[in-house]
């Protein structure tokens, strides 16, 4: 009997040609390729930003996905899933859409740069609705590689709020870690929006007013392995990473090699 090939799940902050090519989108856009041609299977995720065109870019709702409500600080928000075709990578991309969190045209910050006030939100929708999303899809992956600071609550609701689906039960959890920036920090209430009533309270907290390094050391928590793809990453979220034993990969390369060594890193977490 034939051998069901490995799945990867990617989850990303930004993809190229979605969002202008930056080394984040690139690998994005690429890795999924890479890996898809390496024989293993594929799905990728991301937001649907405001400033995403949907017509240049062929954006489509699927119905049979969308009409699911995510309830976050008590207040129901309708889950909407678009895709698009990269035709020459024979790849699907699949997009989580909200009318209030993804509809204005800038990404993480306004026209002045300042962080929005409701990325924390947005940041919970995001997870919630790609964890939905591939459960109705019914595709069970066997590593979840997410990349980008607002995929970050993805590992923590899966070893809590999911952890018993069929679906991701046997799932390992990959984090990519990127020099984000200093500007991302959140409200005080962000732990009790996460609903995460799982985690210990005190743990939960380190939510409140964090910053992106201490959202980064929370996700960490919770993950299989980490790679490290950006060479200025904060020393205390290295020093983080080394003292808690898990199995990193450090591979900052711009040419195609790097997709050898991430397809080899999976490997090593799935046999691990």
């Amino acid at each position: 009997m034939k051998e069901e090939p490995v799945r990867i799940l990617f989850i990303n902050s930004e993809i190229t040609p979605y969002l202008p090519e930056n080394r984040m989108s690139k690998i994005g856009r690429f890795l999924p390729q890479g890996i898809q041609e390496r024989g293993k299977e594929i799905r990728s995720f991301m937001p649907r930003y405001g400033c995403i065109n949907e017509r240049r870019n062929q954006l489509h709702e699927v119905i049979r996905l969308s009409g699911m409500n995510i309830v976050i600080n008590d207040i129901d928000r309708p889950l909407i899933i678009k895709v698009s075709s990269i035709p020459s990578a024979r790849m699907q991309v699949y997009f989580i859409d909200n009318d209030d969190y993804f509809h204005r045209k800038f990404i993480y910050t306004d026209a002045d740069g300042n962080f929005f006030d409701d990325n924390d939100e947005r940041a919970i929708f995001f997870a919630r609705g790609v964890l939905e999303t591939v459960k109705k899809l019914r595709w069970k992956p066997d590593i979840i590689h997410c990349q980008g600071w607002i995929t970050h609550l993805i590992p923590a609701f899966l070893r809590t709020t999911y952890k018993d689906d069929p679906i991701f039960e046997e799932t390992r959890i990959i984090l990519s870690l990127f020099d984000e920036g200093e500007k991302i920090h959140f409200n005080f209430d962000f732990s009790e929006k996460t609903d995460l009533q799982e985690i210990d309270k005190k743990e939960l907290k380190v939510l409140d007013g964090c910053d992106g390094k201490g959202l980064t050391k929370f996700a960490l928590k919770y993950t299989n392995g980490a790679i490290i793809a950006d060479d200025n990453i904060d020393g205390e979220i290295t020093s983080y990473l080394k003292s808690s034993g898990m199995p990193a990969l450090s591979c900052t390369e711009t040419d195609d090699s790097y997709i050898d060594k991430y397809n080899d890193f999976y490997d090593k977490i799935l046999n691990k």
